[in-house]
């Protein structure tokens, strides 16, 4: 049976940046619904971006965002008794949630920190092309690129 389209929520943006990006971001990063300690660590690593950079912390997020994005991903797909990892373009949406994803798992796979001076850190090196999150979109490229002659799987 049809069901009904699933309408799209829109974010407000976040009180002290102003900006969506900042508060899906800080959503992300919320666990358990505590959402004023999210804020506590996105704001505190943007201060910490502020002193290292001495940019402003919202260029450093969004070049961040974008050098992490990744323009291909591969999705299982089987056919007859086989799975084949195809290749396909990411949407506009999707490159940023992964993004963000990425930067956050790479932040807490750090140790001996805390959260948001290890998020800051992952900003900064994904703002400047290096760091783990850059290594998983590579990977990601890489793989998308060793299965591309099975892209004519693609729908």
């Amino acid at each position: 049976m049809a069901r009904k389209k699933e309408q799209k929520r829109t974010i407000s943006p976040d009180p002290s940046y102003n900006n969506v990006l900042v508060a899906k971001f800080i959503n992300q990063v919320m666990r358990k619904g505590k959402k004023s300690i999210a804020r506590k660590i996105v704001y505190g690593s943007f201060e910490i971006l502020k002193e290292k950079t001495k940019k402003e912390p919202l260029e450093v997020f969004d070049e961040a965002i974008k050098n992490v994005s990744p323009a291909l991903e591969v999705k299982p797909r089987r056919v007859g008794g086989a799975t084949y990892q195809v290749p396909r373009e990411v949407r506009g949406d999707r490159k940023i949630t992964l993004a963000m994803r990425w930067i956050i798992k790479a932040a807490k796979s750090k140790k001996g920190k805390p959260m948001k001076e290890k998020l800051a850190e992952e900003l900064i090196a994904a703002s400047k092309n290096e760091g783990t999150a850059i290594k998983k979109r590579q990977d990601t490229h890489r793989m998308a690129e060793a299965n591309k002659a099975f892209a004519h799987f693609a729908r």
